[in-house]
């Protein structure tokens, strides 16, 4: 198989989408551990996998957004981080196969890093080194530390990554509009700090996911910028389905597969090289943009 950098200079490559809206739509229950059924039921891990492998991704993300000790603390679990990181790797490894990539998904611990928390950063870094080394065990490809805010965390994690691997790491923020066409992460962060600062730390990939209110006119000018900060170093961009809408106690993100198509072509034209789905896509929403980068 070629090397992800590789491949990424002949060709935009398909990430997968959403992980937590299939599994709710397969049974999860609110305030239940996602990553704990990755051991409880790999099957329906596999076929979400599955699933956005046949709508033609390229890359399959490992479900462990939340698989610190720090995350599966809240769910008493910490003391099965690594087997469930490891059997997260192992279900995206048997669906990529020889001719897919697995990203090793290590999200936010969900605090703050001192001074503003508790955590220190030789703690942190504690943390994501073993969760990282869990996935690299299981098998990933890569490293994927996304979701991000506080580029200190960024800095951390890739350290840790880089501890454990050479392998690519790919790292995303959250960015939210501040200005007709500012963007900034909850810590304030903007657009071109944020990519330098993961660029130095040693991310081979940069670029950004998910995003508080964005609609797709507000992701194709972070697109841009992004592209325009990171210089040399590829961009992925995953856009959520639409900017959410809240019906009743709902959450809803209603973009169809024929606009996110839209907005995956304008995107490979801004010089994004990697684009995926975040909140929710589909397999439906990735095939459709799937029959763009294969135009």
């Amino acid at each position: 198989m070629t090397d992800l950098l590789s491949a990424l200079v002949s060709r935009p490559l398909l990430c997968d989408g959403a992980m937590g809206t299939q599994l709710f739509a397969n049974g999860l229950r609110m305030n239940e551990c996602g990553v704990l059924w990755n051991t409880k039921h790999p099957h329906i891990v596999g076929a979400v996998h599955e699933a956005y492998r046949r709508a033609g991704c390229n890359l399959v993300t490992t479900n462990t957004f939340e698989g610190s000790t720090f995350a599966l603390e809240r769910h008493g679990l910490a003391g099965c981080m690594a087997e469930l990181n490891r059997a997260g790797a192992q279900n995206a490894r048997k669906v990529a196969g020889d001719s897919g990539w697995v990203l090793g998904d290590i999200g936010p611990f969900g605090e703050f890093l001192e001074p503003l928390g508790g955590m220190s950063a030789e703690q942190l870094h504690a943390i994501f080194r073993a969760q990282a080394q869990a996935l690299i065990e299981g098998g990933v490809d890569a490293l994927l530390v996304e979701t991000m805010s506080d580029p200190a965390e960024v800095e951390v994690a890739v350290a840790a990554v880089k501890d454990c691997s050479p392998l690519p790491i790919l790292t995303t923020y959250a960015f939210q509009k501040t200005g007709k066409t500012e963007f900034r992460t909850i810590m304030g962060t903007s657009v071109e700090e944020a990519m330098q600062r993961a660029i130095a730390a040693g991310a081979h990939i940069v670029g950004a996911n998910c995003g508080t209110g964005l609609a797709f006119p507000d992701y194709l000018e972070l697109a841009r910028q992004i592209v325009r900060a990171a210089g040399k170093t590829p961009v992925i961009l995953q856009p959520n389905a639409g900017a959410p809408q809240i019906v009743g106690e709902q959450t809803l993100y209603c973009a169809t597969p024929e606009e996110m198509a839209t907005i995956a072509q304008s995107l490979l034209d801004t010089g994004v090289r990697i684009i995926g789905g975040c909140c929710g896509t589909t397999p439906a929403h990735l095939a459709a943009i799937s029959g763009v980068l294969t135009r």
